[in-house]
């Protein structure tokens, strides 16, 4: 099975919708999927997700099942505290200044990495446990069964599976598929508007399987349909 992990394309957030650039990076990265197909589509609740998804599903003929544990605003509301700069705002902790998150004290905190100083205030634990324990139902569905640091092959299939979600919720995801931890991931990782990352999982000779990143953040259909190619509206690239 492999697993595309579907950051939206560029989006405005008031009113949530996709900018004209964003619509073409969706119709581009429909017509990327369409070469070997998707067998289902998955999306967040939120419009930026849904829109994106869009030109997929009618390419393919197909409708995208809304999954409300993906959505960007139960993360964000798990890993923001206080934005000290606008009274009544919030902001993302996660995205603290990287030197000062990722040091060697929070790596050394291990399993607990919950407990680094940029953390305090948030529901960063509750928030991993949660989006885990979705991640780990919905794959079971898909006949991989989370079991310790492996998932047991239950049923094994060549379906090829999109979620269209969000940076916060993905990169968090992802850290939690991969095995990795998540002041690491954030820090050192980054996934870029309509980029597609995916996972695979295949079955080994014990009937386990470990998933793997063939890709990270794939852009190839920006380049495909000679677009701008620029990192979420910070810097061309």
């Amino acid at each position: 099975m492999l697993l595309y992990v579907i950051r939206h394309a560029a989006p405005t957030y008031d009113p949530d919708e996709l900018t004209p650039l964003g619509k073409r990076q969706a119709e581009a990265l429909a017509h990327r999927l369409c070469v070997h197909g998707i067998d289902e589509i998955y999306t967040s609740p939120l419009m930026r997700a849904r829109q994106t998804a869009q030109p997929l599903c009618e390419m393919l003929h197909k409708t995208a099942q809304v999954l409300d544990w993906t959505s960007e605003q139960h993360a964000f509301d798990q890993l923001s505290v206080p934005n000290p700069e606008h009274e009544g705002w919030r902001k993302w902790a996660i995205y603290a200044p990287r030197t000062e998150f990722r040091t060697a004290e929070n790596l050394a905190l291990g399993e607990e990495w919950y407990k680094a100083p940029q953390l305090a205030g948030t529901q960063a634990k509750e928030c991993w446990e949660r989006i885990g324990r979705e991640s780990d139902a919905f794959l079971e569905k898909q006949g991989f069964k989370h079991e310790g640091l492996l998932y047991r092959v239950i049923e094994p299939n060549d379906k090829r599976i999109a979620v269209f979600c969000h940076h916060g919720f993905g990169t968090t995801w992802l850290a939690y598929l991969l095995g990795i931890s998540p002041i690491l991931f954030w820090t050192a990782f980054d996934i870029a508007h309509s980029s597609v990352t995916v996972i695979r999982f295949v079955p080994e000779q014990n009937g386990c399987c470990l998933p793997g990143c063939l890709m990270m953040s794939d852009l190839s259909h920006i380049y495909g349909a000679r677009l701008p190619l620029n990192y979420s509206g910070v810097m061309d690239i």
